[in-house]
């Protein structure tokens, strides 16, 4: 099978076209044929080796991390799908690789793809939509009637987390560039910030949830909007011990991600503020969930460009630039 090869870590590195073999299926797994494939920042990040400390996967590998295809083999212990099924799923960490024809992907990993999707918005869902779900439902517990802040409103977590903290009841604020305004307000947004002119610490006041997805200043800047009791989740970072633990990190991991997150949790504790780290995980129960509201027409999918699979390079690029307004994806077949 063609597969985009990680050969080597660095921030001029690009993927190398290969021919890799065909993965074998275990018990527990399905073999999806790879319709398309979404692009995430990711992406860009592991490529460049800023994730390595994290997620140390061994050069060479196969990059990728959304899906949408349809099941061609099945392993023995697998009841959920068959061959046939059209699934999307955001693999596990350490069952990455979709920028490629096939790959092995855990039973637990996978849903029915949403009905009312083609392959190529259903592959751009998984990863950033888990990431909105696990922040504001699993996390954050938004309610009916509390704020929430949610940064890069026009990124693909944004729109998301838009639509779904309308839907838990939120409202909701967020921050774009003017072009994105209409297209925002369309899916739910209550208060629109220009990044470009405006500084949302002067506009927004006594939030119970900030999703951050930007920068460390940004980030402690946060801290003041929120009320005292309310919740900061980052997703840009920096981890905390918390999270290393959760993930069976070493102990020089685990010392690591103390450092470089004490000053921010000491500033959070300072207000009363909960501050954690989310790096979200493959769960296809909860894409499950995510597949009613968009087959229920409650959230809907903003692709911004597909390209061919000979130019998902070009598409990391894109991606890379963080001036994507809804999702990057590559069509392999």
């Amino acid at each position: 099978m063609k597969a985009f090869i990680v050969q080597k870590y660095g921030k001029k590195e690009i993927l190398t076209l290969a021919q890799e073999p065909k993965p074998i299926i275990t018990e527990n797994e399905v073999l999806v044929e790879i319709y398309s494939t979404g692009i995430n920042q990711l992406d860009t990040k592991i490529l460049s080796g800023e994730f390595k400390l994290i997620l140390p996967y061994k050069t060479p590998f196969i990059l990728g991390h959304d899906l949408a295809g349809v099941v061609s083999e099945i392993g023995s212990n697998v009841i959920k799908f068959k061959i046939g099924d059209e699934v999307y799923a955001r693999p596990s960490d350490n069952a990455i690789g979709t920028f490629a024809e096939f790959l092995a992907v855990p039973e637990g990993d996978l849903a029915l793809k949403p009905k009312s999707l083609t392959m190529e918005e259903a592959a751009g869902v998984p990863l950033v939509a888990l990431t909105a779900w696990q922040a504001l439902v699993e996390i954050g517990k938004l309610k009916k009637g509390q704020k929430v802040f949610i940064q890069a409103g026009s990124g693909g977590v944004g729109i998301i987390a838009i639509q779904l903290a309308k839907y838990l009841g939120a409202t909701v604020a967020t921050t774009a560039g003017k072009a994105s305004f209409h297209m925002l307000e369309k899916l739910g947004a209550d208060v629109l910030i220009d990044y470009k002119t405006q500084d949302f610490e002067s506009v927004l006041k006594d939030y119970d949830l900030v999703l951050n997805s930007q920068d460390n200043k940004t980030l402690v800047k946060s801290l003041n909007i929120v009320k005292r009791g309310g919740k900061v989740i980052s997703i840009s970072g920096p981890p905390t011990p918390t999270f290393a633990k959760e993930i069976g990190a070493s102990w020089i991991i685990k010392l690591i991600s103390s450092l470089l997150s004490s000053g921010i949790r000491r500033k959070a504790k300072k207000k009363g503020v909960d501050y954690q780290f989310l790096f979200m995980r493959a769960d296809g129960k909860q894409l499950e969930e995510i597949t009613k509201l968009i087959d229920n027409g409650i959230i809907k999918i903003v692709v911004e460009k597909v390209y061919p699979f000979s130019q998902t390079n070009e598409a990391l690029n894109h991606v890379a630039r963080g001036r994507a307004k809804g999702k990057v994806v590559v069509k392999i077949k």
